[in-house]
């Protein structure tokens, strides 16, 4: 595929074409990430003015923005350095001041002759029981007037940029943009009564009120369609060429699969048993798999995964289990060793510690295919780490794990099928903007066998109390986590160091029963602390978030979090996750510092009330943004400019089904709307995306 089309050209042209930006501008705007009159075109205005004409500013509510005609009196020159200079006006039935500061008198004489009229705009203030306008936002002779939005957009500003400049240059930017093919599905405009990309441009800089600044005004809906639509087009364009690289069909004859399940204590639950049927079915055909699991704590992930993997096994492949940390991989192999040796299947360990004849012997048992199964951590990835057949890799916890390594981990094997799973419920609109690339299943429901965990939120005010609880526990034999904010006394922030209360604890429940685990201790020491709590020897782990992906330890009953209010709601239930992972009735105590606000005490409140993590995501989005919710930096998420994840939710779905129907209409983009949407991917810059294209 060629280049940029040509009638784009203008808007990627440099800033200073537009009117009013020259060099310096430009450089204030680059740095606010506005690099083209494109990007221009795309800032919206948050807020507006009422400017429409006013008999007087008696018509008006005061203190507020006033658009009057006037005529001019008297001068008064400042009387000495610093003190302002003043101008009497009257409108139609009163008089009032126009101040400026650090003004030249001949500057003003000119600007406002006496006896003449003139129309001037700003707000209006009492000071001093007089009423005045100070700097008026606009003053024009009557013939000019209609230079005056009477709805003025407020532009988003940076220091240097004045809203007078962003109203030209957002003007400049429109008379660029051309008019193009609409890519919108014309049944999806006509049900919307959405208008036609430039329309909706002209629209959005000239609000004619305040409903016009909303989400869901149609002209903004339409524009966050038209960014959502690209960015689902260039995931289903990736999941196209995924699928297109010829996976190998598995289709295995369900006997070691048989041989867990008749091992299990427990049925699976439905949703359980329908994503296994999900996997199967995937791996069944040629067309390589790229799904996402996504369940709750404790909703059973590791039987899903491991009924995928002895799916390729029973089909004589072979399949890979990828953890972020030593901790996690050894965590999976003990919760897949007893099932894997149920149904007879060889399963093995490689991490980073691996090494010399050991290793060796590894290596070659898998390149000889007689490991059916593998656990590990990013050293699976090494260059001498060869496969007889790898079919299938399990990638645990998908933040962790960015698209580039799915793709190298793909290339160890012929085509590898991928699930990714995660333990952090995501709401579906986030879900959508990160993973649209891929097929998602769902556990929704929590298997047997797990004791609901009982939340309580308790003030530090109470922390003796809280103390001299946790001493009778630890001496009933119970185990506990104690969560810290942050480590390193900081003077900023008053959070307690997980070093000071270890010491604290130690000193309340004797020596050998407190272990500590933070992120600033070399990894040996926290797997050796982690290992001693799992053992069962400390009772009672100090710990900063470090636990709160994957650790399971099923004597663990009580969890404590300290400074709560502190941590993000899906954080929190992550940390929560870790109790209640056995039979005995699980607490989770937050600690908070009183006074909580509003936002900290909603937030402690709804973990309070449900353990339904879907639930909790979808509150957490309405309070805290898209953004934070994922943590932005390595989120994966897209920096959308006009889109709302959190407002306009459904639109992502809506630009999901569309993309990937009229990729499947029409792979290649060639018919005319196909044309035009390609035409929106140079727009929106989906660069990659033009160049899977290509690829097809």
């Amino acid at each position: 595929m060629t280049g940029r089309p040509e009638v784009l050209f203008p808007l990627f042209g440099a800033l200073t074409t537009l009117d009013g930006v020259g060099p310096k501008t430009a450089q204030i705007l680059e740095q606010a990430g506005v690099e083209k009159p494109r990007d221009v075109l795309m800032t919206l205005p948050h807020s507006g003015v009422d400017r429409h004409r006013r008999a007087s500013i008696r018509d008006v509510v005061l203190p507020a923005t006033a658009t009057v005609e006037v005529t001019v009196g008297a001068h008064y020159p400042p009387k000495s350095r610093g003190r302002p200079y003043r101008v009497d006006v009257t409108d139609a039935q009163t008089s009032f001041q126009l101040v400026f500061f650090h003004a030249k008198g001949d500057y003003l004489q000119r600007l406002l002759p006496t006896g003449q009229k003139r129309i001037v705009s700003g707000k209006v203030e009492i000071f001093d029981s007089i009423a005045q306008i100070v700097h008026p936002d606009h003053v024009l002779p009557i013939a000019e007037a209609d230079e005056i939005p009477t709805y003025e957009p407020v532009y988003p500003l940076h220091a240097g940029v004045s809203q007078k400049l962003m109203w030209k240059a957002t003007r400049s930017a429109l008379q660029m943009a051309p008019e193009l093919a609409e890519w919108i599905d014309p049944e999806l405009r006509k049900r919307e009564a959405w208008p036609a990309w430039h329309a909706a441009f002209e629209k959005v800089h000239a609000p004619g009120s305040s409903t016009d600044l909303s989400p869901h005004d149609p002209a903004r809906q339409r524009l966050a369609y038209d960014e959502l639509f690209a960015h689902q087009i260039t995931l289903a364009l990736a999941r196209a060429v995924v699928r297109r690289g010829k996976g190998l069909p598995s289709h295995g004859d369900g006997a070691l699969r048989d041989k867990v399940l008749a091992g299990l204590p427990y049925a699976p639950t439905g949703a359980q048993t329908r994503a296994i049927t999900e996997i199967a079915a995937d791996l069944a055909t040629p067309l390589r798999m790229n799904r996402l699991l996504q369940g709750d704590v404790g909703s059973g992930k590791t039987l899903v995964a491991l009924m995928g993997l002895l799916c390729v096994v029973e089909a004589g492949g072979q399949g890979v289990m990828m953890a972020p940390t030593e901790i996690l991989a050894r965590q999976h192999l003990e919760g897949l060793q007893p099932l894997a040796a149920d149904a007879g299947v060889r399963l093995e360990i490689l991490t980073g510690r691996d090494k010399g004849s050991e290793r060796a012997a590894k290596l070659a048992a898998l390149a000889t295919g007689e490991i059916n199964v593998l656990v590990g951590t990013h050293a699976v990835f090494q260059k001498d780490v060869h496969f007889h057949d790898l079919r299938l890799a399990v990638i645990d916890e998908q933040h962790r794990f960015g698209v580039a390594q799915r793709m190298e981990l793909g290339a160890k094997g012929q085509a590898v099928d991928v699930l990714v799973m995660t333990a952090t419920p995501i709401p579906r609109s986030l879900a959508l903007a990160q993973y649209g690339d891929m097929d998602v299943s769902v556990l929704d429901e929590k298997p047997p066998g797990r004791t609901p965990v009982q939340t309580a939120l308790v003030s530090t005010a109470r922390l003796d109390e809280v103390v001299e609880k946790l001493r009778h526990a630890v001496a009933e034999g119970r185990q506990a986590y104690w969560v810290c904010p942050l480590v390193e006394e900081s003077e900023v922030v008053d959070m307690t160091a997980a070093e000071e209360r270890f010491k604290q604890l130690r000193a309340a429940l004797g020596e050998g029963l407190v272990g500590l685990v933070h992120g600033q201790m070399p990894p040996a020491e926290k797997d050796a602390a982690m290992a001693r709590f799992v053992a069962g020897d400390t009772k009672v782990l100090v710990a900063t978030t470090v636990i709160e992906v994957g650790v399971n330890v099923p004597n663990a009953s009580i969890m404590m979090i300290e400074r709560a209010e502190s941590f993000g709601l899906a954080q929190l239930h992550q940390l929560r996750g870790r109790v209640g992972r056995g039979a005995i009735a699980s607490t989770c105590l937050l600690l908070y510092q009183a006074p909580l606000s509003e936002n900290g005490r909603r937030r402690l409140e709804i973990l309070r009330e449900t353990e339904d993590g879907f639930r909790i995501s979808e509150e957490d989005l309405a309070m805290r943004g898209a953004g934070d919710v994922i943590g932005t930096a390595q989120s994966g998420l897209p920096r959308f400019r006009i889109a709302d994840l959190e407002c306009q939710t459904a639109l992502m779905a809506l630009a999901q089904s569309d993309a990937r129907k009229l990729l499947h209409d029409d792979p290649t983009l060639e018919t005319a709307r196909g044309q035009a949407a390609r035409t929106l991917l140079w727009l929106m810059e989906q660069d990659k995306a033009i160049r899977l294209i290509s690829v097809g």
